[in-house]
């Protein structure tokens, strides 16, 4: 998985700053208070004449009006103007893994971003992709587990959609399947449709071969305790992930 980040200063005043950040710091008409440093694991740095300076959780523009009140209540400089850019944003990120167009951990640059925002980013959801993400992260001090169902996010018009926060994880799993073999016209693994009936899944193989016949259709699957079943179905059945289509050769 790669990471990605950004080494060209990037500024951004919604930017949320997190520990990993390397912000440099001007202070016009006086250099000898340019300073780059690196955001701590608790969210400070440190500056000539202020000391230690809280930016973790802040946006760039909050940190200038911090440090430019600070300089002028303290009597270091009357009035003071300072930038703060970001040069590698790599705290605040959000780590996108499994069946995705460009797994990898991507930098969040506004404190509001959702979570279709970041699929879009990370190229969406490969075509063997899951419907569903799930979603790994801490809220209050407390692990947050959540599976977000994509096309009902979609459907229910964005509601939903969840905000990321940094050190999130996304993960997106591999899509259920099914598979048919015996007397169809193809054979193999297909993807598993949402309430996907028998009857539509031998449609999707092709339907039976001329040798085939639909008496004594069975699909083999596992029970929950993980021992194999044969059941002979309905053609309007619904399937269940991993199922397995066996057509028998017609004897007339």
């Amino acid at each position: 998985m790669a990471e990605i980040a950004r080494d060209v200063p990037a500024r951004s005043g919604d930017y949320v700053l997190g520990p990993g950040d390397v912000i440099r710091i001007t202070v016009y008409q006086n250099p000898d208070l340019t300073t780059e440093a690196r955001v701590s694991e608790g969210g400070v740095i440190s500056f000539p004449l202020l000391g230690s300076v809280a930016v973790g959780g802040r946006s760039a523009g909050s940190v200038e009006r911090q440090i430019e009140r600070q300089l002028r209540e303290g009597g270091f400089v009357l009035q003071p103007q300072v930038s703060v850019l970001a040069t590698q944003m790599r705290g605040n990120q959000v780590s996108v893994i499994g069946l995705v167009g460009r797994p990898g951990r991507y930098p969040l640059e506004t404190s509001n971003i959702r979570l279709s925002d970041v699929l879009a980013t990370a190229g969406g959801i490969a075509p063997t992709g899951a419907d569903t993400v799930v979603l790994i992260g801490v809220r209050d001090g407390k692990t947050l587990r959540s599976e977000i169902d994509i096309p009902a996010l979609f459907l229910k018009g964005g509601e939903g959609d969840v905000t990321v926060s940094g050190g999130d994880i996304l993960y997106v799993h591999r899509a259920p399947t099914f598979y048919i073999y015996g007397e169809v016209q193809r054979p193999g693994a297909f993807r598993l449709e949402r309430n996907m009936s028998v009857m539509q899944a031998l449609a999707t193989g092709g339907g039976i071969n001329q040798r085939g016949t639909l008496r004594g259709l069975q699909v083999h699957r596992r029970n929950p305790e993980g021992h194999l079943e044969i059941v002979e179905p309905a053609l309007e059945d619904l399937l269940r992930p991993d199922d397995v289509i066996y057509v028998r050769e017609s004897l007339f």
